[in-house]
C-alpha cells in the first residue's frame, strides 16, 4: 500500500527529495537537547535572520560540533566520561551524546555559533533571493 503525501499533487513536480528529507527529519526527532528557534528582528529591508539555541549544559566547546552538509545543519555533542572512578548517590546528569539536524532552505547561510552559559546559539541569515521571470518561446511544428 502506498501512502499519500501532501507532496503527491500533480502540480508539485520534482519534490521527491523534499519528501524523503521530511521523512528522515521526522524519524530523528528526539527531545534532547531542548532547543528554541527564533526570528531576530532587524531593520526593514534587512534579510531574514534566525537563531537556533540549544540547551547544552555540561558540554564544553571541545565536545560540541556544528557542521553543514548538503543543506543540513547538524549539531553534535559528545561528552567523554572522565577517568575518575566516582561513586554517585544519585546521577541525574548523564554524559550523553546527541545529534540534532535542521534542514536549511536554499540560500540559508550560517553566520556563526556561540556557547555561553550552557546555551549554544547558532545564527542564520537568508538574503532576499533575486526574483527572476523567464519567458519560454513556443516552437510551432507541423
Amino acid at each position: 500500500m502506498s501512502r499519500l503525501s501532501s507532496l503527491s499533487s500533480p502540480f508539485l513536480l520534482g519534490f521527491d527529495e523534499v519528501e524523503r528529507t521530511l521523512d528522515r527529519v521526522a524519524k530523528s526527532a528526539d527531545g534532547y537537547p531542548p532547543y528554541n528557534v527564533e526570528r531576530i528582528e532587524s531593520g526593514s529591508g534587512s534579510p531574514l535572520r534566525l537563531r537556533i539555541t540549544l540547551a547544552v549544559a555540561g558540554f564544553s566547546q571541545d565536545e560540541l560540533e556544528v557542521s553543514i552538509e548538503e543543506k543540513e545543519l547538524t549539531i553534535r555533542g559528545r561528552q567523554v566520561e572522565d577517568g575518575e572512578e566516582r561513586i554517585f548517590l544519585h546521577r541525574g546528569i548523564a554524559a550523553r551524546q546527541f545529534q540534532r539536524t535542521f534542514v536549511l532552505a536554499e540560500g540559508m547561510n550560517v553566520l556563526g555559533a556561540e556557547l555561553r552559559n550552557g546555551l549554544l546559539s547558532i545564527d542564520l541569515v537568508r538574503p532576499e533571493p533575486v526574483r527572476q521571470a523567464k519567458r519560454i518561446d513556443i516552437v510551432s511544428r507541423s
